[in-house]
């Protein structure tokens, strides 16, 4: 599979990526989890008016960057990412999610990089991210793009921009 595209949500998205979400939450984390707990995360990650809202105010938080999307050659969306600086030098990984089927194939790793591209010209030297599970099944990747423990805490993570 090849990326077509990492380009700025547009409000069309909004509903897509409330579902991408949604289904990336509950495929990783219901077994780990337990289902009232996901669906406390999938109501509070996932509602389609937040997003709408995020993604048609860029930079109405403080700190906030937006949504970012990769799309396929057919314009298929593959994957979100949304983050931000908060603080002065962090950038934050606030979601990052991929479909199933578009897993292993980079694009998750494009998104990566275009939020972490974002938040290096918002003065970001480095970037954290919180886990919802110590045993969380995206941790490998995210060890392998160089993300380690933060001390005191099993889901915290950070990693040098």
């Amino acid at each position: 599979m090849q990326l077509a595209d990492v380009r700025a949500a547009e409000a069309a998205d909004a509903t897509t990526i409330s579902r991408l979400l949604a289904e990336c939450i509950r495929g990783s984390y219901t077994e780990i989890l337990g289902e009232i707990p996901t669906g406390r995360l999938v109501s509070s990650q996932c509602a389609l008016p937040r997003i709408r809202a995020e993604i048609e105010i860029p930079g109405g938080a403080p700190g906030w960057l937006g949504w970012l999307v990769a799309t396929g050659p057919d314009g298929e969306l593959l994957g979100a990412v949304a983050g931000g600086v908060p603080v002065p030098g962090e950038g934050e990984l606030y979601a990052l999610a991929v479909l199933p089927g578009a897993r292993r194939a980079g694009v998750g790793t494009a998104l990566l990089a275009a939020t972490s591209e974002r938040m290096r010209a918002y003065g970001a030297t480095e970037q954290r991210l919180t886990l919802p599970a110590d045993r969380d099944p995206s941790l490998p990747f995210y060890e392998r793009c160089g993300f380690a423990a933060l001390a005191g805490t099993a889901t915290r993570r950070g990693r040098p921009l």
